[in-house]
């Protein structure tokens, strides 16, 4: 038994009659950071996911921490100011997964869009289209405005056409001017969601999470779950909180509360193997309307190009991916963006989709139905003496603020009173992060010479894992980091075998596609995965045939939702020594 999975069996144990004060359904980002928030105000909570922390609708946004430019044109400007403050915060409390991403708009008109504009401020529920560059000024302006809260980035730009050309050359020539102005991205959604969830462990000893864990019955206010290996426990709450994103309904059906509060919308996007494209983009990206109106937008992450997103209203969450029509608007999009560059189909290496958990609504455009969150809830009634709070819409950028209100909300109930604030509170890997290149240079050479790595080594596996790369690279194993994986080198056995051990893996698929980003960047092979998953085998001491279904359930995972087939060789050969 791994350590962390050994601690937190000996927490479940020690449960005195079932009691917890509240439990949280569903373990995205919206759930673990309340779950972080309650456990650092001294709250016994409990985080429950049917799947891995972060594995839903949390490992499929545009990858993007930003104050939402868009939304001003249908006037939440409360919404705006909310997600540019928690932008500046983010980039502070998590500087190893968020960074700065400035942003070029391509402006094809002077004029167009007012009217259209003033009409959306007025209640329309006709989306605005051809924005042009009054409206884009303003709303820049507006924008630096709304971010001037513990702002940390440059105000705007705004470039007429032959500077604009000079900045983003292969843009179309078609466009009359533009605009530059700066949000940030996320590199690892995924694994922030599981360090939010380990920081609030080791907030309160008495916290407790469980992943693929499903809920067996709810009576009489009796919660029993059963974890993957067969254990079973029961706990009696004073208050359950259902994070479960698109699935909400369904979760709040089955704790006897039946209602319709979600109507939900996918999002997909696509990854390019286009070196070109991405040297092109100079670090920025490109925020653009596509020729039916939609906003669209690719950047550099990880050493290829992120494409997206789509907007169609679904409800299947549990079937979602990216269809080949979105595959070609996507390409057609960027083909009619960026002309000059070659866009076709043996270029995409990795399709993603989730559904957005949106409020239901009956908007005629699924980009008008409010990205703001809310909290109903119901109150106790006969056989369920406890109350739900739901968490309904929101967005990846706000969930630290989106929790501290249900925590508030919480703690009234609970009649407990707030100890003290996550505005400040790091990260995971971000705490006690380098600030500056001195204090960078400074923790290599110390991490380095400590663990016998090579600085470059260091740094690596720094802007990877934040301060926790010291732990990792100083973790006892019968592996060493000079042990890399094949296809994906700059990966090491030593990794594996920490995050195996440490991290509350359940399946292979966790480490690949969540503590790790190696799906998404295209570096897995067969021969790879392979070795994973003999090292995680070890470290969780599975027999050849649980190793043999671990390793095909990859497989199936990467062709039916990705796209991606694996083969020997990786699908970058080529990649890039600065993605990580």
């Amino acid at each position: 038994m791994t350590d962390m999975a050994a601690d937190l069996k000996q927490r479940f144990s020690q449960l005195q009659d079932g009691d917890v004060d509240v439990v949280i359904l569903g373990a995205g980002v919206n759930g673990a950071g309340l779950f972080r928030d309650l456990s650092v105000q001294g709250v016994n909570c409990l985080i429950v996911d049917k799947s891995d922390f972060g594995s839903g609708t949390s490992a499929a946004p545009s990858r993007l921490i930003h104050g939402g430019l868009k939304y001003l044109e249908t006037g939440e400007f409360r919404l705006v100011a909310q997600s540019a403050l928690e932008r500046n915060l983010l980039l502070r409390n998590a500087p190893h997964c968020v960074e700065a991403l400035p942003t070029f708009v391509p402006i094809f008109s002077w004029m167009r869009g007012i009217p259209a504009t003033l009409r959306t401020l007025l209640g329309s529920t006709t989306a605005p289209r051809s924005r042009g560059a009054v409206l884009i000024k303003i709303g820049l302006a507006l924008y630096d405005f709304f971010g001037s809260r513990n702002r940390v980035m440059p105000r705007h730009r705004f470039l007429l056409k032959g500077r604009a050309l000079k900045e983003m050359p292969h843009v179309t020539p078609q466009i009359v001017a533009g605009g530059i102005y700066y949000d940030a991205k996320i590199s690892r959604p995924e694994r922030l969601v599981y360090e939010l969830v380990n920081d609030g462990l080791a907030a309160n000893k008495d916290a407790l999470a469980a992943n693929v864990t499903t809920l067996v019955s709810a009576a009489d206010g009796v919660l029993t779950f059963q974890r993957a290996d067969g254990y079973a426990f029961s706990v009696k709450p004073k208050l359950v909180v259902n994070a479960a994103g698109p699935w909400i309904d369904h979760v709040n059906a089955a704790l006897g509360a039946p209602a319709h509060l979600i109507g939900g919308t996918k999002g997909s996007h696509i990854l390019l193997d286009h070196p070109e494209l991405v040297r092109s983009l100079n670090g920025h990206m490109i925020y653009f309307e596509a020729d039916d109106g939609r906003i669209c937008l690719v950047y550099g992450y990880l050493g290829q190009a992120l494409v997206g997103s789509t907007d169609i209203p679904c409800d299947d969450p549990d079937n979602v991916r990216c269809e080949e029509p979105e595959i070609d608007y996507f390409l057609d999009s960027v083909r009619s963006l960026l002309p000059g560059l070659r866009f076709d189909r043996d270029q995409v290496t990795y399709s993603y989709s989730g559904i957005r958990p949106l409020p239901a609504s009956d908007a005629s455009s699924p980009g008008l139905i409010s990205r703001d969150h809310s909290a109903p809830v119901f109150e106790p009634q006969a056989g369920r003496p406890f109350p739900i709070v739901s968490l309904v819409g929101g967005k990846w950028t706000t969930f630290r603020g989106f929790a501290e209100e249900v925590a508030d909300t919480v703690l009234t109930r609970l009649q407990r009173a707030r100890k003290t604030s996550t505005e400040r509170l790091a990260i995971g890997g971000g705490r006690d992060f380098p600030v500056d290149s001195k204090e960078r240079t400074s923790w290599i050479r110390s991490v380095a010479a400590k663990t016998g790595v090579e600085p470059s080594r260091a740094d690596e596996l720094l802007s990877r894992y934040g301060t926790t790369a010291a732990a990792i690279l100083a973790h006892r194993s019968s592996y060493s980091d000079s042990q890399r994986i094949s296809g994906a080198q700059r990966y090491s056995a030593l990794e594996i075998d920490w995050i195996a051990r440490q991290e509350l893996v359940v399946h292979l698929s966790d480490i690949v596609f969540r503590r790790t980003t190696m799906a998404i960047e295209g570096l897995l092979t067969i021969q790879g995965l392979r070795e994973i998953g003999a090292i995680a085998a070890a470290a969780l001491q599975w027999d050849g045939q649980r190793l043999a279904k671990e390793i095909d359930d990859v497989v199936v995972s990467l062709s039916k939702f990705h796209g991606q087939t694996l083969t020997e060789e990786s699908l970058r050969r080529a990649a890039s020594p600065a993605s990580r």
